[in-house]
């Protein structure tokens, strides 16, 4: 049978016994009594007390992701994820053959062990031929974060990122250049799209910006997911061998799609 006990407190300290006590969910535990001005304060289970700071946390972290997601939204509007890619999901891909099905199968994994791939900042690049579902499964793994758990993600083209960015350059502008890179790089998953669309080599303003986003997402280990219709070896020239480098810290993921256009079939 367990008796009351005495706790050894500083002087002054208000007197602090502890004696047996039962929870009606976690048993027995050891109840803490505080005697202030003449009445017993009796403390609860510390399970109880443990699992209500847990979820009050969980709400919190929840809550900051919300605020995190309306400010991504007050800033991009609809680009945040647009309007004609926001029915794509990892469901309803269309997987005809054994490539697209072990595509899918990377970007499902992603998803579902995205805890682990937020803390170490695992990037993922989706590389290959066009119209082959690249840009439906990067928009699928936002979607699912965005509408399944508490994270944020941002879809983004290239050409959408550098014509926000100068838009800024005009004085009436409401937002500024640090505003749209913030918005990029704050994000628990940003996916960018069109990664050297262009066959000419990028110009300084677009290696400096790609740069400012990359390794802005690089210095806080978020993860980013790349697609491009150029081979893995392209990759450099068309966004800085020093944004290559940082994709590649931590274990590179690298999807290819190398089947021919699916484009205009169901599912795409």
């Amino acid at each position: 049978m367990r008796s009351e006990k005495a706790v050894s407190l500083p002087e002054g300290a208000p007197p602090i016994r502890t004696q047996p006590a039962e929870c009606e969910k976690h048993g027995n535990f050891d109840q803490k009594v505080t005697v202030l001005l003449g009445r017993e304060l009796k403390g609860g289970c510390p399970e109880c007390l443990r699992v209500i700071a847990d979820e009050r946390a969980a709400s919190a972290k929840a809550n900051a992701a919300y605020e995190l997601r309306l400010s991504l939204t007050r800033k991009l509007g609809d680009a945040l994820i647009p309007k004609r890619f926001t029915t794509r999901t990892l469901d309803n891909y269309q997987t005809d053959h054994d490539e697209q099905r072990k595509a899918l199968k990377f970007c499902r994994h992603y998803v579902a062990t995205f805890d682990q791939i937020r803390d170490s900042g695992r990037c993922m690049v989706l590389i290959g031929k066009p119209g082959t579902g690249k840009t439906h499964l990067g928009v699928a793994m936002a979607n699912e974060l965005l509408h399944k758990t508490a994270r944020t993600a941002v879809y983004r083209t290239v050409g959408a990122v550098l014509q926000a960015i100068k838009a800024t350059f005009d004085r009436k502008s409401e937002l500024s250049e640090s505003d749209i890179l913030a918005s990029l790089i704050n994000p628990d998953l940003l996916v960018l799209d069109e990664i050297g669309v262009s066959k000419e080599q990028p110009g300084d303003f677009e290696l400096a910006t790609l740069f400012a986003i990359i390794n802005g997402r690089y210095e806080r280990e978020a993860p980013t997911v790349i697609i491009s219709n150029l081979q893995a070896d392209e990759l450099g020239r068309a966004m800085g061998d020093r944004c290559v480098d940082r994709l590649r810290e931590g274990g590179l993921i690298v999807v290819p799609f190398e089947w021919e256009s699916q484009r205009g079939k169901e599912g795409f």
